[in-house]
């Protein structure tokens, strides 16, 4: 850590252009900001040209190598073709693989031996580019007082970027690896580091006083003030009071989770006070959203797509207007040539050999349209009306636009006739055949699991068709916050301050039940039952499970098995197939009335966890710095 806490900038300026042609319609900047170093701070111009920097040091976990793992709790499971990846690292309980020594293939977004501002992907991590941010941050906040020749307008939005960018670095790494030093000041390069370590609450806190802060100086929508009228709808990345208030309501409800609530006071249970605080975040955050004033608002399901990738717009960045927070986009054609093959089958219907698989037991979470979950899914439930035999049969609308079950069509188009010479084999490759021995089942390069995740690629993102055509239309990106995740927090929040499903902050007419409501009506699901509403631990149940629905894959799931205390309890810690065989030929007009036989789920992994896992371990080279930065325990 102390190299890149010291990192000794040769001068005071590094800047570096942020209009990539992958990005440039989000966060422009003007010509004008490459300046010299003595002129760094003088006006808005060059100084935002030097905050810009700070963009350019937030990973793209997406698409930071040609396949990319980001799912590492019991959701996904990978194929066994390779075993690169963190998460079979995670998943054979090795925590240490996250940093680079022991990732060979430099694969993984959270460290790399090479890092750069510059626009190339495979450059970027977040261990060192977050200590570069972090001492970024600070110098540019300890030289406001040379922006003599700007507006207060312009003083504020520096400033309040800055401060969003301490907060986030510094919240990016304490959700890792627990509490640590809060660096917030200019570390000289021959001044003694003896910073000790703090508690998750003492640090949670100075991140809180910085997204405050940043929120109370930065606006709503950039393209409605003097300042962004220079960039004009050019400002979609640009850090505003709504990704402020986003983070001070995420970083205090992590605060108030039963992981961290434990390692700062001893008590597993949730944190009543900081839940309130973040409620109250949220619900600031929920109502310039709903009254119109900010620019964001759940996309319609019908583009629910929009979240995460776009099609047959060139290079247009996912996210819509739900995408409250995210990186910029670097290389968007890349996206073609890994991260969307990482889901299909090889070689039945597209190549490459690394997949991700949704697991058995995590799909279980996708209920009925009803609203209710399922209780046992190899077992009838007269109440939600799940049938075993037609496991496929009215679902939550939601999974059938995540996953690809059996029986579903996979290759709209032609089939060549080489490839499918016998009868019956080309609808063998054509309707995804997912049942026990079927022609998409396989551990090496296709399903483990029984299901595939269509959640990031359309229906057409295979070798037959040509629907993206690997060229520029097809790009995924996924937004480390979006609106649907607040409105969740918001109702985790709310009811677990409050002690009541009907729990809601002061001044905000939305109840934590209110809130999961919103999502399910947007989908389409039947309201949260009244069964679950008698306690607030009942609620809870639904508030994870609606969670595991609405964020699923989307890289969450990890940390909310970890602040929850779940990761090493059973049945977290298990990995499933689903096993059946088919009873006859399949509808291929309606998969959803498939028929099947022998429905089981057996397991393929389980992880051995202990409680050290809950953190996941300091470099030993940073730990043995000095005495006060101890290594987390077990580790």
């Amino acid at each position: 850590m102390k190299n890149y806490i010291k990192i000794a900038l040769a001068a005071a300026v590094m800047t570096t252009s942020l209009g990539l042609t992958s990005c440039k319609k989000f966060l422009d900047r003007e010509p004008q900001a490459i300046v010299s170093d003595k002129d760094a701070f003088k006006n808005y111009t060059n100084f935002q040209g030097f905050t810009e920097e700070l963009y350019h040091c937030i990973p793209d976990f997406t698409n930071g190598y040609w396949t990319n793992s980001w799912n590492w709790g019991e959701d996904e499971i990978q194929s066994t073709a390779r075993d690169f990846h963190f998460v079979v690292k995670i998943d054979n309980g090795d925590f240490w693989g996250w940093q680079s020594q022991f990732d060979g293939w430099q694969a993984g977004w959270m460290d790399r031996n090479s890092n750069s501002t510059n626009d190339d992907r495979f450059a970027k991590s977040l261990w060192k580019l977050g200590w570069y941010g972090i001492r970024k941050a600070n110098m540019g906040l300890e030289n406001l007082d040379k922006m003599t020749d700007a507006t207060q307008e312009e003083k504020n939005f520096i400033k309040g970027q800055l401060l969003f960018f301490r907060g986030w670095f510094h919240f990016q790494f304490i959700q890792y690896f627990g509490g640590l030093p809060y660096i917030d000041h200019l570390i000289a390069a021959d001044e003694k580091m003896e910073l000790p370590r703090l508690s998750y609450h003492e640090s949670a806190e100075k991140a809180a006083q910085d997204f405050r802060q940043a929120a109370d100086l930065l606006p709503v929508n950039w393209d409605n003030t003097k300042t962004g009228e220079r960039t004009l709808r050019k400002n979609q990345l640009r850090i505003n009071k709504i990704m402020a208030l986003g983070y001070l309501g995420k970083n205090y409800l992590w605060a108030g989770s039963p992981l961290m609530n434990k390692v700062s006071t001893g008590n597993a249970s949730y944190n009543a006070d900081y839940c309130k605080k973040a409620a109250a975040a949220f619900a600031e955050l929920l109502q310039l959203t709903e009254s119109g004033e900010a620019p964001y608002s759940l996309v319609p399901f019908a583009q629910y797509y929009l979240n995460f990738y776009t099609t047959g717009q060139n290079w247009a960045m996912p996210g819509g207007t739900e995408a409250i927070f995210r990186g910029p986009y670097y290389g968007a054609n890349n996206s073609n040539w890994g991260t969307s093959k990482q889901y299909q089958p090889a070689p039945v219907i597209e190549g490459g050999d690394v997949k991700f698989l949704p697991t058995a037991n995590y799909v279980d979470n996708y209920g009925m349209a009803n609203g209710l979950p399922i209780k046992d899914p190899t077992q009838a439930d007269t109440e939600s009306g799940y049938d075993p035999q037609y496991p496929w049969r009215g679902r939550d609308p939601r999974f059938y636009n995540d996953i690809v079950y059996d029986g579903v069509k996979t290759v709209q188009g032609g089939i060549p006739a080489s490839d499918a010479p016998t009868a019956g084999k080309q609808d063998s490759i054509r309707y995804a055949n997912l049942a026990t021995n079927g022609l998409y089942r396989n551990i090496s390069t296709g399903s483990r699991t029984g299901y595939l995740l269509y959640k990031f690629i359309p229906i057409t993102a295979n070798k037959y068709d040509n629907g993206y055509s690997y060229d520029k239309s097809l790009n995924i990106h996924l937004p480390y916050m979006r609106l649907a995740d607040v409105y969740l927090m918001y109702a985790e929040a709310a009811a677990m301050g409050y002690n009541a499903p009907n729990g809601k902050a002061e001044g905000f007419g939305k109840t934590a039940v209110d809130a999961i409501n919103v999502l399910r009506t947007r989908a389409g699901v039947g309201p949260v039952a009244a069964q679950f509403l008698g306690s607030t631990e009942a609620f809870l149940s639904e508030v994870r499970r609606e969670r595991a629905v609405e964020l699923a894959f989307e890289g969450h799931r990890f940390n909310d098995l970890r602040r929850w205390l779940l990761l090493t309890q059973s049945p977290y810690t298990l990995k499933k197939s689903l096993e059946f065989d088919r009873a006859g030929a399949i509808n291929t007009a309606n998969p959803k009335e498939n028929k099947v036989l022998n429905l089981r789920e057996v397991t393929i992994l389980e992880r051995k966890f202990t409680d050290k896992h809950y953190w996941l371990p300091l470099k030993n080279a940073d730990a043995n710095m000095y005495l006060e930065f101890r290594q987390n325990p077990g580790w």
